[in-house]
């Protein structure tokens, strides 16, 4: 039996014979979203990175599942969660996370590629059900939600030495030896983490948001974030290249997304103001340069000046939210000189990446929506 978010039109559509970019939906009051869905999703649901063999992870389904939120777009929404449930979480979120890569194997058959869950995407796709489930008064998506949650706080969250919780990236791989254990900063948002320790108040929440601060403090990246770093208990906290990647830490394209989160916290949300102090580095650099730098060492220093345009998306909340008006209009201004007429895209490239960062930022400043102090998302299509 289909689960009850499937409903006739989305139905319908699933039984459409179209091409990878041609969907039922109708246009919605977000034509960015609109112009992304029909580059990217094909008609059953699946979000493809063209640039990457056409490859599919768990972060592009929550991160769709997200902007169709913002945009009251329900039949996308149902489509995307039940593409990956039924491709990703072996026909069942709530009994499976789901799995992190979807690609074309050496024999020309789709499928798993990686069965490890991501957890970032985990928790966006946790956060957004239950948000759906409130703003369109559906109890099935939010017990979804609330059922992916459990399962991340089990399989994802461990607790370390000091009554510390920690965030893995994936159930798997990332606690190597005893005491140490990696993590990636830009897969906890601290809004998303707010809002499940409200809905969950025994949960280990409110805990991980400490560790998320710890991830970013100066002595780790010199006022960066980093894309990976490395616990150990005995030392705390240091940048490394990667969990399998010897070498110094950096902070790039992971990274970029904290600056981004960060942005976007409300004014009043807890360890908003420690986090920008954190992160004060960036906001050195973005105050005598006009693109942010595409790689920073753990050091603090920029290794590659040059970025995507969806690097700029980023730092555009982040700015704003030091209430520098000017550098943010500059940087999407630099987003706007790259679009792309023809497609509403952005980017010569049009890259899945960069489009998913200008979703955010331009959903965001443009006030399509807002998460509160406690997290909970709040949107335009609501309040009207």
């Amino acid at each position: 039996m289909k689960p009850v978010w499937i409903r006739a039109a989305s139905v319908a559509c699933l039984m459409v014979l179209a091409s990878a970019n041609a969907h039922c939906a109708p246009q919605t009051i977000w034509p960015l979203w609109d112009a992304y869905r029909t580059h990217f999703m094909t008609a059953d649901g699946r979000i493809v990175d063209w640039s990457a063999e056409e490859r599919t992870t768990s972060e592009g389904e929550a991160y769709a599942l997200f902007f169709a939120l913002v945009a009251n777009d329900r039949v996308s929404f149902d489509l995307i969660l039940n593409w990956t449930q039924d491709h990703l979480a072996k026909g069942s979120l709530q009994e499976n996370l789901p799995s992190w890569l979807w690609k074309r194997s050496a024999d020309g058959k789709w499928g798993v590629a990686d069965s490890n869950p991501a957890s970032d995407a985990d928790l966006w796709i946790a956060y957004t059900t239950i948000q759906a489930g409130r703003l369109w008064h559906e109890d099935s998506y939010a017990n979804l939600g609330r059922r992916m949650a459990q399962r991340i706080a089990t399989e994802e969250v461990v607790q370390i030495p000091g009554n510390q919780f920690l965030l893995l990236p994936g159930p798997t791989g990332f606690n190597p030896i005893k005491d140490v254990y990696f993590a990636n900063p830009s897969y906890a948002p601290l809004q998303l983490l707010a809002a499940l320790g409200a809905e969950f108040p025994g949960g280990p929440w409110r805990e991980l948001m400490d560790g998320v601060l710890k991830q970013l403090s100066a002595n780790v990246g010199h006022g960066f974030a980093m894309d990976w770093v490395r616990l150990q208990t005995d030392s705390g906290y240091s940048g490394v290249a990667g969990p399998s990647t010897p070498g110094p830490g950096f902070g790039s394209y992971d990274a970029i997304r904290v600056y981004l989160w960060a942005g976007m916290l409300d004014p009043q949300a807890p360890g908003r103001s420690q986090l920008l102090a954190n992160l004060s580095g960036m906001k050195a650099y973005l105050d005598t340069h006009a693109v942010p730098p595409e790689r920073v060492s753990c050091e603090g220093t920029v290794a590659n000046t040059k970025s995507p345009v969806g690097f700029s998306a980023a730092v555009a909340p982040f700015l704003m939210a030091f209430g520098d008006n000017i550098k943010t209009k500059a940087q999407l201004a630099r987003l706007e000189k790259e679009k792309v007429n023809s497609t509403g895209l952005y980017g010569s490239e049009q890259s899945y990446y960069d489009q998913n960062l200008a979703l955010f930022a331009r959903g965001w400043s443009e006030g399509l929506f807002r998460f509160n102090a406690q997290g909970q998302l709040q949107v335009r299509w609501k309040a009207s």
